[in-house]
């Protein structure tokens, strides 16, 4: 691998350092595993032999850190799962764990809930915005009111959601400012 791949590769390695771990240790359940593996990893880095542009950098390195998992749970076990011999040929399962899927009804219940509790003008401009992709001037036109009230419900609606879920609501309404735009008002 050239030298700037190597350079890539490792701050990858570096700076995603704390998420192979988690994910290695999620996916063979062994936090000593993952550990290990990562140190071999970045051995293997040191002396991988030069290869062509890496796209992924990412990916490789999970690739390379998932390889040298099943290698030494291969070598101490004498087999390979199904689910070891999927990931190794890149059969990755993207299902989230049951943690995360539990996390994400309960989540949605709280906005459920949260949808619930608006006014029936609110909800309705918060779904037909957000849900169905409206524009807020057509909604105006649709309930009879003007679009900057549509603007306050709207907003209205995102925060106490937001609030509800535990998120930060988006504050800017509208296309984005443009490149070439001044903030102080004055035209270009």
């Amino acid at each position: 691998m050239t030298s700037s791949n190597r350079e890539t590769l490792r701050r990858f390695f570096l700076l995603g350092y704390d998420e192979l771990r988690t994910r290695l240790t999620r996916r063979f359940g062994s936090v000593e595993l993952a550990s290990d593996v990562l140190h071999e990893t970045w051995l293997r880095l040191e002396n991988a032999a030069l290869a062509d542009v890496v796209r992924s950098p990412r990916n490789y390195l999970w690739q390379m850190a998932a390889n040298v998992a099943l290698k030494r749970l291969k070598a101490e076990s004498g087999f390979v799962t199904l689910t070891d011999a999927k990931m190794a040929v890149g059969v990755v399962d993207d299902t989230p764990d049951p943690e995360s899927a539990a996390m994400a009804r309960s989540e949605v219940a709280v906005l459920a809930k949260a949808l619930s509790e608006l006014t029936p003008r609110r909800r309705d401009i918060l779904l037909a915005s957000r849900i169905e992709g409206i524009q807020l001037w057509a909604i105006a036109e649709r309930l009879g009111v003007s679009q900057r009230l549509v603007e306050i419900e709207l907003k209205h609606a995102l925060a106490h959601c937001a609030l509800r879920v535990g998120r930060n609501a988006v504050k800017r309404f509208g296309p984005r400012p443009s490149k070439g735009s001044q903030t102080n008002g004055e035209p270009d």
